[in-house]
This record gives structure tokens, sequence and C-alpha cells, in this order.
């Protein structure tokens, strides 16, 4: 009996492997992927969380591998993401801002290029074929296997295989946010038109002076499940003094992990966790420093990973 059990038990786990590593879903997913990198496009895509939207154009030239993105609501913005930079221009304030270009995933570009690493920790599967903006698009849902990353629904054009839409989801199956293409023409786009629409000769410009260092004494008493550190940098943020920064990802979901010093006599800092669509945000005191978690994970990720911090003085 114990041993049919078992049989059973192993034939179960068997089965949920193949599922979850199914090669007609992984495939859309690597299609999904390729699209996504050398496809040339524009179009405007809605952002959705809670009751708010948010409107962009964003142009993508592949031959140069150069992305122009317009933040059409509320204050005025322009971003400029080559392989190496990103670029943020405020015309209003007359700033452009520099930062280093790191692991971030942006609307459409979410999936990272060994798509097969995201089955070891989301169940993989194809659902229906629906139509977005115009175009019949099949869905691709990965399902989180536990509660420390969201799940996510993506739609891509079953001809090219573009993601038209990506929904996040959380444990109890709710949406958490969404963006949606409206409008989206694939191709023909020139050099000029990825090029920043402002000059910003005489703009005041803020280099956060990203570089890859070693954070001597830093890490953390357990790793999560699934997320793996990608990168240690060193950073300015504002007119504080550099700011470390430690960079995890699972391959989907990114968190980083800021520690900045405080200053003499400041006020401690009192743990706490705040959110922003499917951004959650815990802060907490270590060793005189203020240790921030930020991650695209529901908060029990941010907060085991905050809680995981610790300093050791260097021998």
């Amino acid at each position: 009996m114990i041993a049919s059990r078992a049989a059973a038990a192993l034939l179960a786990l068997a089965a949920g492997v193949a599922h979850a590593q199914s090669p007609e879903a992984l495939e859309w997913l690597r299609k999904i992927h390729d699209a996504t990198q050398k496809l040339s496009y524009s179009g405007t895509f809605v952002y959705q969380h809670g009751g708010r939207t948010e409107t962009s154009r964003i142009t993508r030239d592949a031959r140069g591998d150069v992305e122009r993105l317009e933040v059409l609501d509320g204050v005025a913005r322009e971003i400029v993401r080559t392989r190496d930079t990103v670029k943020c221009y405020l015309p209003e304030s007359r700033v452009v801002k520099i930062d280093r270009r790191t692991v971030d995933r942006n609307f459409p570009a979410l999936l990272p290029e060994r798509v097969g690493v995201l089955a070891r920790h989301y169940d993989i599967e194809l659902g229906e074929v629906q139509r977005i903006a115009g175009l019949d698009c099949q869905t691709v849902v990965l399902r989180p296997r536990d509660n420390l990353r969201y799940g996510y629904r993506l739609y891509a054009d079953v001809k090219s295989g573009m993601l038209l839409k990506a929904v996040t989801f959380d444990e109890k199956g709710d949406d958490v946010e969404q963006f949606t293409f409206t409008q989206l023409a694939i191709g023909g786009v020139t050099r000029e038109q990825v090029r920043a629409r402002h000059k910003a000769r005489e703009w005041r410009v803020e280099d956060t002076e990203a570089e890859p260092a070693r954070l001597a004494g830093w890490g953390i008493s357990a790793e999560l499940p699934g997320f793996r550190k990608v990168i240690e940098l060193k950073r300015r943020m504002g007119q504080s003094r550099p700011v470390g920064q430690v960079v995890y990802s699972d391959g989907l979901a990114a968190v980083s992990v800021f520690i900045e010093p405080m200053e003499g006599g400041a006020d401690p800092v009192r743990a706490g966790t705040a959110s922003l669509g499917a951004i959650h945000i815990y802060t907490r005191e270590v060793a005189n420093h203020r240790v921030t978690v930020v991650g695209e994970t529901p908060a029990a990720s941010v907060q085991r990973i905050g809680n995981a911090v610790e300093y050791h003085r260097p021998q």
C-alpha cells in the first residue's frame, strides 16, 4: 500500500513538472521574448492599477536596441533607454536624470532570454485566444507555486508573437495591475524616431553614477527561494552619500535592496511597508543604515528579504 501511494505521488509530481514545462507554452514564451527584442515597433499603451491609469507612447528601434517612452498623462516625461543607460527628461524642471541600465524589465519586454528558468517556480499553461487592439492574441498564464511572487497572464499576437497585454494577479486571482496596447504598428521605425525630442543642452544633469561595487560586510541571512543575486552597485540618490544597491531576480520579477547610511543624530527608522500597484516597499534600520527593499512582488517577499538583511564588520 505504501509503495503504491509513493508511486502515485511520484507520477503526480512528474505530471506536474511536465505540465509546468509544456513545450508548447514555453515555445510561446520564447516567441514573445524574441518579438519584443528583435522587432521594431511603435504604439500607445495604458497602465492600470486600482483606479489609476497612465497612458504612454513607446517607440523601439531593434537595430540599435534603443527605446523611447513618452508619458502622456500628468507631468511630462520622456525616457530613452539604450543597452547601457537610461535617460529621463523632465522638461518642466529642465532636468535630465541619467542612470545605469541593470535588470529592469519594462512592458512589453518583460521576459528573460532564458524563459525555461521560469518553469522552476511557475506553472505555465496556454489559455484562450482573445482579440486585443484588433489582433488575435494567444494567452499564456504563469501561476506561481508559492506566495513569494505574483502570477501573470500574457497576451501575444498570434502572427508576430508581440506582447499586446500583460496582467499581474495576486494569490487570490485578483488583478493587481495591467498594461494594454491600444494601438500598435510593427516595423518601419527609424533612428530619428527614437532620439530624444529635448536637446537639454542647458538643463541640469543628475547622474546617479551607478557602478558595480562590492558592499563589504552586507548580506542576507537567507535568500528568497528562486531569487538570485544579479548585481551589486553603488549609486547616488539626490544629494545623499553613495547608496548601496543589491538586485535579486527570479528571471521575471526583481527585488532591489537599497542600503543608505544614516546621518548622525537622525531619527530611528520605523519599520513599515507601502505599495504602489504591484510594487511593495519595506523599510527598516540595520547597523545605523536605512535599508529599503523595493520589489515587483507581494509584500511577503520584500518583508522576508528586508528582515534577512544583516551587517558583519569585515575582519
